[in-house]
């Protein structure tokens, strides 16, 4: 958030952000599971997706190259979160590791349910929309306790990247209903959709 209301700045525009933290409580329990569905399937079991990381590191080797790849990322909620708080967008090693590691810590000492709370309260859904309940509201006019099934999938689609993803409104599409598929039916993993993967939010 401060690096974005810097470069607002920088650009000579006011540098207010609709950012409205609510309780975990206060979002629907649909918005949960799309969120998890399309960021982290295996969220309530670990700080740090190990399996996640070595599938992500074997994908990216093998489309070394090649164009219209886009790499994989192996982020959980609890490492995005640390990285959206605490660290730098630069991606370097170093940096990866002090996220893994703030993750780590946070997963030991943090309750998921409170993690979770957070993370939704601090990732970007559009260029000053700043957590779920702004998004909920900004895009659908009601609250985030309100928020059915279709508009979980929707927003969720939009992470990381919300910018990306709306200039593209047929990529949007597409993987607002594998969310859907993945959260609510018997779809294909987000994981799956390889050549749908869209670059990581600049932030």
């Amino acid at each position: 958030m401060e690096a974005r209301k810097a470069r607002l700045r920088a650009q000579g525009r006011s540098d207010v952000l609709d950012r409205r933290p609510v309780p975990l409580s206060a979002v629907s329990p649909a918005m949960v599971k799309a969120v998890i569905a399309a960021e982290d399937a295996r969220y309530w079991h670990r700080g740090v997706d190990w399996q996640a990381i070595r599938e992500a590191a074997e994908w990216n080797r093998r489309i070394a190259g090649r164009k219209g790849r886009w790499k994989r990322g192996a982020s959980t909620i609890t490492q995005q979160l640390a990285k959206n708080l605490w660290l730098s967008g630069e991606r370097t090693w170093w940096r990866k590791g002090r996220e893994a590691a703030i993750a780590l810590a946070l997963d030991a000492l943090v309750p998921k349910e409170k993690i979770l709370e957070h993370y939704l309260s601090a990732i970007e859904w559009g260029e000053r929309v700043w957590g779920v309940e702004a998004a909920a509201r900004t895009t659908f006019g009601v609250p985030a306790s309100a928020l059915n099934a279709r508009q979980a999938a929707w927003l969720a689609a939009m992470i990381p990247n919300p910018s990306w993803y709306l200039a593209r409104p047929e990529r949007h599409r597409q993987r607002a209903a594998l969310i859907g598929e993945r959260a609510f039916g018997n779809g294909k993993s987000v994981e799956e959709e390889e050549s749908e993967e869209a670059p990581e939010s600049p932030r």
